[in-house]
């Protein structure tokens, strides 16, 4: 299994061990959610997915240079949120981080999903 899809694979399944080993110690993260992420806040966001969520799906993967771009549906009670994520990858660690949630979908079916 590639990198990006054990990624995939380890925050999905709630193996929060394995997120943070393949992120880089320097790794840079950003996303679109109303709150200040760093590794932490990023590693607790995709447990609570990984728990509440019915399923989480990827929908759509595109490979770069130096990553790929990574779609997915997540699935909770009442509805599905789309979440896009960019991974950089250097030497078997992901380097970047760059999330964007679909907010209005996010906020109605993950509430509190990235409150702090």
């Amino acid at each position: 299994m590639d990198v990006a899809g054990f990624w995939t694979h380890s925050w999905t399944s709630d193996d929060r061990v394995a997120v943070r080993h393949l992120l880089s110690p320097d790794a840079e993260i950003e996303w679109n959610l109303d709150a200040v992420v760093d590794e932490e806040e990023l590693v607790q966001t995709l447990h609570r997915i990984a728990v509440f969520a019915d399923d989480v799906t990827v929908v759509g993967q595109t490979p770069a240079d130096d990553g790929v771009a990574i779609s997915y549906d997540m699935v909770a009670p009442f509805g599905t949120a789309r979440m896009i994520e960019f991974l950089t990858i250097t030497g078997g660690r992901i380097t970047e981080v760059r999330q964007v949630y679909d907010v209005v979908a996010t906020d109605r079916y993950f509430p509190g999903l990235y409150q702090q």
